[in-house]
């Protein structure tokens, strides 16, 4: 069997860290996605929810803002639960297995004003590979 989901997208709002009753945390999101179109129809997004956890969910939340873009890996999954009115709902999320910074960053130095810049490097967290991973050619 195979459950791969790969996104890139925007963040439509900060992300916030929460924590389980146990204690774990945890932060989900919307990521913007644009789908590819044919050249006489509009363009069209799909805003996909993402669920991050433990290290990760406190990685994503320090270091990533509303509008930046991000590129995640995980595998999708559907949760079942029951409304306050006893209704079966359903769900379906991406569970984040690693996320990475994607296009340009803001140039912090003046408020986040101005011309955009590459970082020139790639940080990514995720259970594969180290925390900082240098992918400059």
């Amino acid at each position: 069997m195979l459950n791969k989901a790969i996104l890139m997208g925007r963040l439509t709002k900060d992300p916030e860290l929460r924590t389980t009753n146990s204690g774990i945390p945890v932060t989900s999101f919307s990521l913007a996605v644009d789908r590819q179109y044919s050249k006489d129809k509009e363009k069209e997004t799909d805003f996909l929810d993402i669920v991050c956890w433990q290290a990760r969910a406190e990685f994503v939340c320090k270091h990533f803002t509303k509008g930046q873009q991000m590129a995640v890996e995980g595998r999708i999954q559907q949760r079942k639960w029951q409304d306050k009115t006893g209704a079966t709902r359903y769900a379906v999320e991406v569970i984040a297995e690693s996320v990475h910074f994607a296009g340009y960053k803001k140039d912090e130095s003046n408020g986040g004003q101005g011309e955009e810049y590459y970082n020139g490097e790639s940080y990514a967290y995720s259970d594969f590979d180290p925390f900082v991973e240098d992918v400059a050619a």
